[in-house]
């Protein structure tokens, strides 16, 4: 009788088992659904987030290169532009006072000059003044057309360009004191010229001349100061790693 006691109760443990399975959670208190739907969406939320910002990455390097390309193309301007500076300098340094004599002399006194400048008028007279100098090579005609510009047109857009150019021709001509009177009017006169460095180096190659190193120096720091970063402030440290003394 007992055990048959006991064998019924084993049987109405087992089926009550079988008929009622308890739900399997995660640590969480979540179902295995539930459990995995999270998972993916932090999966998923994390390849989003490495999407965005690989894009992100790629943005910026497309920036980079541009500006790379920004850069290179400027850099190319400026050494063309420094090229042509240099050839403009060799052309008016490389003239020869001496000169054959031509066949018909053109008159190139002060008044004849003057009479040409008011008949062609500003630009006109500025760029004949230019074009005896890079055209014809007429150097010391060049001289008395520059002056006559700069005394008929004084507050003229080219009057600083005028006057450099003027000191330019009197330095190749050793007439240091003219020369120094032109390129100073560019550096009192006209601030915001960009002629102005170029200039102050000019001013600091005549004070070398005139065996002034401290001149020199504190002229060729002045244009590292004011003009960094140009070619008159290359061409001033140049001159300041030469001078002497």
């Amino acid at each position: 009788m007992r055990k048959a006691i006991l064998v019924a109760a084993m049987f109405f443990t087992t089926a009550t088992v079988f008929a009622a399975p308890a739900p399997v959670e995660d640590a969480a208190g979540g179902s295995n659904d539930d459990r995995i739907s999270r998972l993916e969406r932090i999966i998923k939320a994390k390849q989003q987030g490495e999407f965005d910002m690989q894009r992100r990455m790629d943005a910026l390097q497309n920036e980079v290169l541009d500006l790379r390309g920004i850069t290179e193309q400027q850099n190319y301007q400026m050494n063309q532009m420094l090229q042509r500076q240099r050839q403009l300098y060799e052309e008016i340094a490389n003239f020869t006072a001496k000169s054959s004599t031509p066949a018909a002399p053109v008159q190139t006194d002060a008044t004849s000059v003057a009479a040409a400048s008011s008949t062609l008028g500003e630009t006109g007279s500025y760029e004949a003044a230019v074009n005896l100098v890079l055209k014809d090579r007429k150097y010391d005609d060049a001289i008395p057309a520059f002056r006559s510009f700069i005394s008929t047109y004084p507050e003229s857009n080219y009057a600083a360009n005028a006057n450099y150019w003027l000191g330019q021709l009197l330095y190749n001509k050793n007439e240091y004191n003219d020369a120094k009177q032109a390129f100073s009017t560019v550096v009192s006169k006209f601030t915001d010229s960009n002629k102005r460095g170029d200039s102050l180096v000019k001013l600091g190659m005549i004070a070398e001349k005139e065996n002034d190193s401290a001149g020199a120096r504190a002229l060729y720091n002045k244009v590292l100061k004011e003009y960094a970063d140009s070619a008159s402030a290359r061409l001033a440290q140049q001159q300041l790693s030469a001078l002497k003394g």
